[in-house]
This record gives C-alpha cells, sequence and structure tokens, in this order.
C-alpha cells in the first residue's frame, strides 16, 4: 500500500471521528452546541426567549446588545428552571428579532441546559421583522437561505437550526407574504425534515397554513400552531388534533388560567398527546435598562402543574406533556 493511499485513508479517518453524522434523521436534533439524540431532549420547554429586540428588520443590529450583560442578567434564570428538572429549551428569537446563535451558545454552555434555535422569517406584526429580501425572493430562494442554515450553519457560526420558526398575521385570507413564508417553510421541511412552528393564534389562521402545506405534500404533524391559546372555540383544537396539527399552548408564563380549562379539556377528549405546553417568557430587551424585567420560566413547575394536579392530572400527563410531545413533535422526520 502506497504512502500516499494511507495518508488518504488516514485523513478519511480521522475526518469521520472529529465530524460525525449530524443529521441522521432518526436520531439526532441540532443544539447550539452541536447535534444530540432526540431520546436525549429530556423534559423540555418549547417555546421560550433570551433576547429579543423589537427595533425592527431595518434597524436590527447586535451591537445593540452586549452577550456579557444579556448571560449575567439571563443565566440565573436558566439555572432557576433546571432545579426543575428542565433538560432542554427552544428558544424561539427568529432571525431580525435578535437571534443570536453565540449568546445561545454561552448560556447553554454555562448553565448546562440544551437550547435549540432556528430558521426562518417572521412575518407578523405587518412585516415589520421581514427583510427587503422576503419581499422580493421567491419562496424557493427564501427556503434556500433556511435550508443553507441547517446545512452550514446560521450567518458564519457553524450553528445550526434545531427547527423552523415563521409568523402570520391574523387573516380571514393569508396575505402574500404570509403565504410565501408559510411555502418557503414547508419546502425547507421537505428538505431539511425540521418541524414548523408558525406564530399565528387563532384556528381560522392557523387551518389556512396548514392547507397551504397539505397542498405541498407536507403532513400536518409537521405543523405546530404557536399561540392556540388565542382560540376561543374548543372544538377547532379538537378539529387540528385529529389533523395531526401539534396544538401549542405557550405563554404560561403570563396567566395560568386560560391554560388549565383547555388542558382539562384536551385530557377529557383524549388529545393530550397532540398538545404542547411553555411559557413564551424572558426575555432581555436590550431597549430597556437592564434588559427589563425578565419573566421567570418557572410557572409551570411552581403554578400549573399544582392546580391541574388537584384536577386529576397525573404524572404520566405530565411526562407526555413536557418529554414524549416535544421529542415527538421536533425530531427530523
Amino acid at each position: 500500500m502506497s504512502k500516499l493511499l494511507i495518508s488518504i485513508l488516514l485523513s478519511i479517518l480521522l475526518a469521520s471521528c472529529q465530524n460525525p453524522p449530524t443529521n441522521n434523521i432518526d436520531d439526532y436534533l441540532n443544539t447550539v452546541t452541536g447535534p444530540i439524540s432526540v431520546d436525549s431532549l429530556g423534559l423540555t420547554l418549547i417555546h421560550e426567549h433570551m433576547l429579543v429586540d423589537f427595533i425592527g428588520a431595518d434597524s436590527i443590529n447586535s451591537d445593540r446588545w452586549h452577550r456579557d450583560s444579556v448571560v449575567s442578567k439571563v443565566l440565573p434564570y436558566l439555572l432557576a428552571v433546571k432545579k426543575h428538572g428542565v433538560k432542554t429549551i427552544l428558544d424561539c428569537t427568529p432571525s431580525f428579532l435578535a437571534k443570536d446563535p453565540l449568546l445561545l451558545k454561552e448560556l447553554s454552555e454555562k448553565s448546562g441546559i440544551q437550547i435549540l434555535t432556528n430558521t426562518g422569517y417572521y412575518g407578523a406584526v405587518g412585516g415589520k421583522y421581514l427583510p427587503e429580501h422576503a419581499y422580493s425572493e421567491s419562496a424557493e430562494e427564501l427556503s434556500f437561505r433556511w435550508i443553507d442554515e441547517f446545512e452550514n450553519g446560521i450567518e458564519g457560526t457553524g450553528i445550526k437550526p434545531g427547527f423552523i420558526k415563521i409568523s402570520v398575521n391574523e387573516a380571514d385570507t393569508l396575505s402574500q407574504i404570509d403565504q410565501k413564508l408559510v411555502k418557503a417553510a414547508g419546502l425547507t421541511h421537505q428538505q431539511t425534515g425540521l418541524t414548523i412552528a408558525s406564530h399565528t393564534g387563532t384556528w381560522k389562521t392557523a387551518v389556512q397554513e396548514v392547507r397551504v402545506l397539505q397542498e405541498m405534500g407536507v403532513d400536518p404533524s409537521a405543523f405546530v400552531w404557536v399561540h392556540a391559546q388565542a382560540e376561543q372555540d374548543f372544538e377547532n383544537y379538537q378539529k387540528a388534533a385529529e389533523m395531526g396539527v401539534w396544538i401549542s399552548l405557550d405563554g404560561i408564563g403570563w396567566a395560568i388560567d386560560p391554560y388549565v380549562d383547555r388542558l382539562l379539556f384536551a385530557k377529557e377528549n383524549g388529545f393530550l398527546n397532540r398538545v404542547l405546553i411553555s411559557h413564551d417568557a424572558g426575555w432581555y430587551d436590550p431597549a430597556k435598562p437592564n434588559g427589563g424585567d425578565f419573566q421567570p420560566f418557572t410557572n409551570i413547575f411552581e403554578k400549573l402543574i399544582p392546580v391541574l394536579n388537584e384536577k386529576g392530572f397525573t404524572d404520566l400527563d405530565w411526562n407526555l406533556l413536557l418529554n414524549e410531545n416535544p421529542k415527538l413533535a421536533f425530531q427530523i422526520d
């Protein structure tokens, strides 16, 4: 065997050791510190925020915050929720709203909590957080950007998204730009297997997104109906669950009462296995002194669980909501 061939074989072997497969569709998810087994997600909060800047896509700039200040403010809240057994958090701050993968990596390393970030664009609030190219590019072109983040990392960081985060505006008929975002998300899902989490609101709007995806051949089980707590007709939860949609009740950081009735309804009607819960809490706001008032990530454990346990919820129910459902909802497929 020639020295050249030996050298090539050694190089291939070394590369395989240093760079194991990271996108095995059956076993892995991307976190900000690298790939993990789906089975290692553990107790998971599927919608939280470390940092959010509401200034708008035309003015957003990483110079508006200092990572050291954000870490100092946020880290104690992560350590506090870690005491409740939380192992993984999905950070839902989108692009152009202060998504900062390097900040999330530092927080993950210092807290010991696994953190996932996202790809995609946020169309709600009339497009305030959309870059100009979102209007001029096609759904296919936008998806190329998001797929590239999945394959090569976000903005040169090498950090890969663990899910797709988009948002649309409440409407009787989805606007053209919102339809484009949904289609781009569908195309990205088809190429990457990443789950689509869409900031929406009522079923009237969410079902339009589901239909767009179905027309593309995307199964509704790839869609997370974010902020489903806005829906007032509980029967629509049943409809969504029957379609396979994930129903995300994710404002528990701000109130408890609205979630008690909704979760009881889901349990009594047999679709608790399609429900996700989280706080939508945080967040450091660089426009406010010292980042503003930070909302803790602990209401589920300190307030909601005791109330629902008195109404018949069991450890099996909480394991479903906080362990099994997140794993099924966000595994790459």
